[in-house]
């Protein structure tokens, strides 16, 4: 073979025209590796929510996302931190669309991840600074406390705590409630990065400041000595004595928005299973229960105005012949409450506990003349706004002080510690499921739970009226559950308890610290900034 020269400039023209090319698209990769980064870091966070148990998918979830910030401007930052959210609440929340489509749940992600971005923005400042993984899960934390609170009274789904119900961390939610549980699951996973990036660095370079080294280790170390240091305030001794408590789950004709759409076809549903439970403790073939708890929503009609569901639920209570916990849709003086109402098989309604932390465009809906314009079928959803209550709902049934929070109030810190410091034993989440169908939904409202017993040391029971239903020990363990779409009961004899934990008695004082920190760490940040740039001018 001859090979001219022609033939060999024509190939040395080839190659100096495709290695350009071929650096363009490397480089291009390169730009796009931290923002593909952050995206499937945030993914690898929600794979560690429940119904999975793979908890400890958060630490590396976090180690990801600190290595995609560090050192960022705040423009990258904040895109780093939105497709961070976007990974992470885009799977989470899919149930938020279940009946009602694709528009609502998209416009939730999209408010929500642009606190995570913030977020971003803040870790990316502090990234630089000596011990920069407590400044940024503190940032981190500080984030979550503002998605709490606004807009439309906050919407605290995926706070960090929720997803650790498994978890070797869980006993610190007895030490400082969600934000000190969420705090060392970030830490330790930022901390997880800074061990990784000291070890490359000294592989490199041989050299690794020795504070630093400490600092990373620390970040590591210190969040697991402390869960294990907590165990001793995880308990489900009986300090009161004990009661033997009834869920009962009827039920619905069908899933989805139309779930009550049969009149008096759910509270017929959760009467019958009562009843059937009474049949089983008179045939001795089930414990007699101190009290029974019904779901959110188990009356589909006011039983105050309507006299055929007063007499079903009379009914119902004189067959078990104990006090039941119903819950009602009820109009008062022209408003309309999501009401749990005692029921005392004797003397009938003696006791109602107004739900307070009410479901934005779900029980009422905000901006309803915008959201009208954008499209009325919402606005026909939610006809009438709920009105809040006012005061804790604690029930004394037989004795015992059982504290109400329902459904979507237990996502909130304050809904639940309220209860408990009002005086309750034991705590009830009456819940309604039934328009979400078989999402994931109806376990990530059973980790909250989970975690709320630790969080107060309280048994806690979770009617619901399509499931799933369960009854948790103090200690977080799930001892009874049901399935979904069936009916179904519960009857367990559980613990009684009226000791506080640290985080009962703290309240939001350890949120508040973990905020100034935050606060302390960007100012540090900033501060710093300005002194370079003023060192550079000069």
């Amino acid at each position: 073979m001859t090979v001219t020269a022609t033939s060999v400039g024509e190939s040395d023209q080839l190659e100096s025209r495709t290695a350009p090319a071929a650096r363009t698209w490397a480089e291009r990769l390169v730009r796009l590796l931290p923002a593909a980064a952050a995206a499937l870091s945030g993914l690898l966070l929600y794979v560690s929510f429940p119904p999975r148990t793979l908890w400890w998918l958060a630490l590396p979830a976090f180690a990801v996302f600190g290595w995609v910030l560090r050192g960022r401007g705040w423009k990258a930052a904040l895109g780093l931190g939105y497709l961070f959210g976007l990974g992470f609440l885009l799977p989470l929340l899919v149930w938020t669309g279940v009946e009602v489509g694709p528009g609502p749940w998209l416009a939730l992600v999209a408010i929500e991840a642009l606190f995570i971005a913030v977020v971003g923005v803040g870790v990316a400042a502090v990234s630089k600074l000596p011990g920069w993984p407590v400044w940024a899960a503190a940032v981190w934390i500080a984030g979550e406390a503002a998605r709490a609170r606004a807009p439309f009274s906050g919407f605290p789904w995926g706070k960090i705590a929720f997803g650790q119900a498994d978890g070797v961390f869980l006993p610190l939610a007895a030490v400082g409630g969600t934000p000190v549980l969420g705090f060392a699951v970030v830490l330790c996973g930022f901390g997880l990065y800074e061990v990784v990036r000291l070890a490359v660095r000294r592989r490199r370079t041989g050299e690794v400041r020795r504070a630093a080294a400490a600092v990373g280790l620390l970040s590591l170390a210190v969040p697991v000595v402390g869960a294990v240091s907590a165990r001793p305030l995880v308990s489900d001794t009986a300090q009161d004595g004990t009661a033997t408590v009834a869920v009962i789950q009827g039920n619905v004709p069908r899933a989805g928005l139309d779930f009550n759409s049969q009149r008096r076809a759910v509270l017929d549903y959760h009467a019958r299973e009562t009843e059937r439970l009474a049949a089983q403790v008179k045939a001795g073939k089930a414990e007699r229960p101190d009290f029974v708890l019904w779901p959110e929503n188990s009356s589909d009609i006011d039983p105050f105005a309507n006299p055929d569901a007063r007499a079903v639920i009379d009914t119902a209570a004189r067959s078990i012949g104990v006090p039941i916990s119903v819950g009602g849709v009820v109009e008062r003086d022209g408003r309309l409450y999501n009401e749990q109402i005692l029921w005392d098989p004797a003397k009938g309604p003696v006791d109602t506990y107004d739900k307070r932390q009410i479901q934005p465009f779900g029980e009422y809906l905000p901006l309803r003349s915008l959201v009208g314009a954008i499209n009325n079928d919402w606005t026909a959803m939610v006809r009438q706004d709920f009105s809040r209550g006012t005061k804790p709902g604690v029930f004394t049934m037989d004795g015992t002080k059982v504290g109400l929070v329902t459904c979507y109030e237990a996502a909130f810190d304050w809904t639940v510690r309220s209860e408990v410091t009002d005086g309750a034993q034991m705590i009830s989440v009456p819940s309604n499921n039934a328009t979400f169908d078989r999402s994931e939904m109806t376990y990530q409202q059973l980790a909250m739970s989970r975690v709320r017993a630790v969080e107060h040391s309280r048994t806690v029971t979770v009617p619901v009226t399509s499931g799933v239903s369960a009854i948790i020990m103090p200690d977080g363990r799930i001892t009874q559950k049901t399935g979904l779409f069936v009916a179904d009961s519960l009857v367990q004899k559980v613990p009684l308890r009226s000791s506080q934990t640290p985080a009962t008695r703290l309240g939001v004082l350890p949120e508040i610290a973990l905020v100034l920190v935050a606060a302390g760490g960007l100012g540090r940040a900033v501060a710093t900034g300005l002194r370079g740039r003023r060192a550079g001018d000069v």
